[in-house]
């Protein structure tokens, strides 16, 4: 349990190191991430109801990287134009 928590708090610096090196394509990329962040809350609530923990874990990571690259798409220092 330990482990998959330290896994999940691994995707906030991964979101980081992602959207650092796609500056550019951040802003283009909003709606994607926002339904990439429904896509993932979905498929993590349909894991736990069939007791599948591992889609679980790997929908939250999803959800923790494209939600960190959503606000990073909001920072005009971060993003290229």
């Amino acid at each position: 349990m330990i482990i998959e928590l330290l896994i999940l708090i691994l995707g906030i610096p991964v979101g980081l190191l992602i959207s650092w090196y796609s500056r550019d394509e951040l802003i283009s990329g909003r709606k994607w991430f926002k339904i990439l962040i429904i896509f993932s809350t979905i498929l993590g609530i349909w894991g736990l109801l069939i007791k599948f923990d591992y889609i679980s874990w790997t929908a939250g990571f999803m959800i923790i990287i494209s939600f960190t690259a959503l606000i990073k798409s909001r920072n005009p220092k971060w993003t290229k134009i």
